[in-house]
């Protein structure tokens, strides 16, 4: 068996649309302290289980790559569970069983993650484990070789023969003219081809190192017991030159961009991209949670438009959605995308869903209406108090990113108070034409070839942000 791998679409850990009481109460501290040789440690106490997770967060992904690698920090990902000197292939994750605990990892465009869930008295097996192979790797060529071909069958598996996976892939080429978000995470195939074990080998060197990730501890701990364990297990370890890369400005997007996707499928699908900026980008800083909002007047639920209107109401759509994510390294893409339903074609599914957009910009959203999307973001931060691992990966990726932790606790609050005004005022500004990127996955005949479906647990995939 070859080590799981997930390519993690982490931003909808930051608002799920599930119910949960409507009263939010005070998050839990958060204790930060820096060590000698740069590692960040955050330490998040919730003593409600005796559980932890702990979660070591480097700032490195697929948007730090360049042509020619693409899709090394997803295959060095695989090969972190290869094993080093002190703990043979295997070991790592036969050892976590044993101490009734499971571990994983997930690469994104921004950042490559690994966690261990454990009792709370078993930190300091996290701790020695991944102090280990933080800086002491094997990457045998053997297993080098092997994993490639695993992470090449996996691309297959869940791309190559995945038609709407294949056609975002192709969708942000197109809509990313330098941007680094317009490559794939798990990478192109002729890139994966031509990987070396020495390629991982120096990409490791550079990334894996204290000065270049954040230990993220939420749980049953006290935080001075994780600092000196950290300071046992890490402060040892050897800082690394760390030089971030250089990132191209994406230029001005000056008209509407399509493209088409011939490909085997048995039925069509449309995706949409606008131009939109992050947080570090916006021109005003209550844009990006306009956006956020935005996004859940279209997609928050059964009773957000596109579902009633689209869905149900006109039946235009078997399925439509929309999504943004302001937490991003980089600027990104506001999206819709949608599958037209029986006796309904493209055209009329586009047609409809720059109907709902020229909406929004015409009209304000209604105050009850914004008011249900406000109830229901509160209650979402209320659930979300409920996993220690969700709370972690908030602070993990705000931290990765360049944003900073302190943003988790102002998030909602940020979006609590965006008006229908500044919803219609970023529906104006960047939901234009010119900003539009549109692909079409035009299905050709099967001809008896068997679509696969990557299976459960394997997460998302394609340009995770």
């Amino acid at each position: 068996m070859h080590r799981r791998s997930t390519l993690l679409a982490l931003p909808l850990l930051l608002a799920l649309p599930l119910a949960a009481p409507a009263v939010a109460a005070d998050p839990p501290k958060v204790f930060e302290r820096q060590l000698g040789n740069g590692l960040k440690v955050l330490v998040k106490p919730d003593h409600r289980a005796p559980v932890l997770t702990s979660q070591v967060w480097y700032k490195v992904g697929a948007s730090y790559e360049y042509g020619g690698i693409t899709g090394i920090s997803h295959l060095l990902e695989h090969m972190m569970f290869k094993g080093t000197k002190d703990h043979p292939a295997g070991e790592f994750s036969r050892i976590v069983a044993e101490n009734g605990g499971e571990d994983n990892a997930f690469t994104g465009a921004d950042y490559t993650a690994y966690y261990q869930n454990l009792a709370a008295d078993r930190l300091a097996v996290s701790f020695e484990l991944e102090a280990d192979r933080m800086r002491n790797l094997a990457l045998n060529p053997d297993d080098f070789a092997k994993e490639r071909e695993v992470v090449t069958e996996e691309r297959r598996m869940r791309t190559d023969d995945d038609p709407q996976s294949l056609t975002g892939e192709q969708f942000d080429a197109v809509a990313f003219a330098v941007s680094p978000y317009r490559n794939p995470t798990i990478g192109w195939p002729g890139d994966l081809e031509q990987l070396k074990a020495a390629d991982l080998r120096e990409w490791y060197r550079l990334w894996y190192a204290p000065n270049n990730a954040t230990l993220v501890v939420a749980g049953d701990v006290e935080p001075e017991q994780v600092f000196a364990l950290a300071e046992q297990y890490f402060g040892p370890l050897k800082a690394e030159t760390v030089a971030p890369p250089k990132t191209q400005a994406e230029p001005a997007q000056l008209g509407e961009k399509r493209l088409h996707v011939k490909t085997p499928a048995q039925e069509p699908y449309l995706l949409m991209g606008y131009k939109t900026p992050n947080i570090a980008a916006a021109a005003e800083p209550w844009e990006p949670y306009a956006l956020e909002v935005l996004s859940s007047v279209l997609d928050g639920g059964n009773s957000a438009r596109l579902e009633r209107e689209l869905v149900r109401g006109s039946q235009i759509a078997s399925s439509a959605s929309a999504s943004y994510s302001a937490f991003g390294r980089l600027s990104g893409l506001f999206q819709l995308d949608g599958v037209p339903a029986k006796g309904h074609d493209i055209p009329a599914l586009e047609q409809a869903l720059r109907a709902q957009v020229k909406r929004l910009q015409d009209e304000p959203v209604d105050a009850a209406e914004l008011a249900r999307i406000r109830t229901q973001l509160i209650a979402n931060k209320v659930y979300e108090q409920d996993s220690v691992f969700n709370q972690a990966v908030k602070l993990g990726v705000l931290e990765t990113v360049g944003l900073g932790w302190p943003l988790a606790d102002r998030y909602v609050d940020s979006l609590a108070a965006v008006t229908p005004e500044q919803v219609q005022a970023v529906a104006r500004k960047y939901l234009i034409p010119d900003h539009l990127t549109v692909a079409i996955l035009d299905p050709q005949p099967l001809d008896g070839k068997q679509l696969k479906k990557a299976p459960a647990g394997l997460g998302g995939h394609g340009n995770v942000r």
